[in-house]
């Protein structure tokens, strides 16, 4: 594939596939197959999920509120960049002088290092190896730290243009959090559009566990990103081929597919205060605490469905 050595960003190119990863907000700016841009907001690492009754029974957001604060605001320490297995580390605008437009390689590894704004704080690496085919193998690393607070979730946010027709995912049927999954059938499912369950107070809701690979079907609406003939493809076909998918790599996933943030969903006291739906919100988890909520509106969830922070989340996915 191409590689084009930029002063504030790489860029990758191959067949059909075009790929930005920015140094300065240090995500993946730009992901596009065959024409479409499925980037809005570049993947970065996620804490929060929208309070459930269960958590504020309990006291969640009492005890780990600073994760909200984490989740919104993330402090960016450095960028590796190894070509072909050659660290490059940052490429800097009088060293790029030397690169031709002609340069190529046949993998590349971007690694990002985080720093949450937590006390105390802690770093969070996230590598993308991309591969000629233009496969990229996501593999994310929280560091544990003794005296934070459990954590909601941990994992991938990505925030995708236009708002998806729906999508479709091998795993547990319904609805599946760590403590409520013994109901869920593994199997096949499409799910239309991107509903969010109409509890009175919104909150988190539509998280699949134990998942295989989701394919995220888009949208026809119109948006800056999204422009002329493709923007009118109502969905992508059956092979996939104007879709984005995720597939497990080490171990399943788990993840949610909804048209607002844990921040939206937060904000909103009822129903109707929810902002009119234009994206699509897509979180790739690692780790997922379980509802609780036992014997009343207030039970903490059972210890092994708690996410202790000082302990280290590995986990991995590709984006195919």
């Amino acid at each position: 594939m191409k590689v084009i050595y930029g002063d504030c960003s790489l860029g990758l190119q191959g067949d059909k596939f075009g790929y930005i990863f920015n140094y300065g907000i240090r995500a993946l700016e730009s992901l596009v197959k065959n024409g479409r841009e499925w980037m809005y907001r570049g993947p970065v690492p996620t804490f929060w999920r929208a309070l459930t009754d269960n958590d504020r029974g309990n006291g969640l957001h009492l005890r780990s509120g600073m994760w909200l604060a984490a989740d919104q605001f993330i402090r960016y320490k450095e960028v590796r960049v190894l070509v072909d297995g050659e660290d490059k580390r940052q490429p800097d605008p009088m060293g790029n002088n030397r690169y031709t437009a002609w340069e190529t390689a046949a993998a590349v590894e971007i690694i990002y290092t985080y720093e949450t704004i937590t006390v105390p704080a802690t770093t969070v690496e996230v590598s993308y190896q991309v591969d000629v085919r233009g496969r990229i193998l996501v593999k994310v690393h929280y560091y544990g730290k003794e005296e934070l607070p459990e954590l909601p979730v941990f994992g991938m946010r990505f925030v995708l243009p236009t708002l998806a027709t729906g999508f479709t995912y091998e795993g547990l049927s319904g609805e599946t959090y760590p403590d409520r999954m013994a109901g869920g059938v593994p199997g096949i499912y499409e799910v239309e559009g991107l509903p969010v369950t109409p509890y009175l107070v919104p909150q988190d809701c539509g998280m699949h566990m134990e998942s295989k690979w989701v394919r995220i079907h888009p949208g026809g609406a119109m948006s800056n990103v999204t422009k002329g003939p493709l923007a009118l493809s109502a969905r992508g076909d059956a092979s996939g081929e104007d879709s984005l998918e995720i597939h497990m790599a080490d171990a399943p996933f788990a993840f949610s597919c909804l048209p607002y943030t844990a921040q939206e969903l937060e904000n909103a006291s009822h129903q109707e205060e929810l902002p009119p739906a234009r994206r699509t919100v897509l979180c790739v988890l690692g780790a997922v605490r379980g509802v609780g909520g036992i014997d009343s509106w207030g039970a903490e969830p059972e210890p092994s469905y708690r996410i202790d922070a000082a302990r280290d989340i590995r986990y991995s996915f590709w984006i195919v």
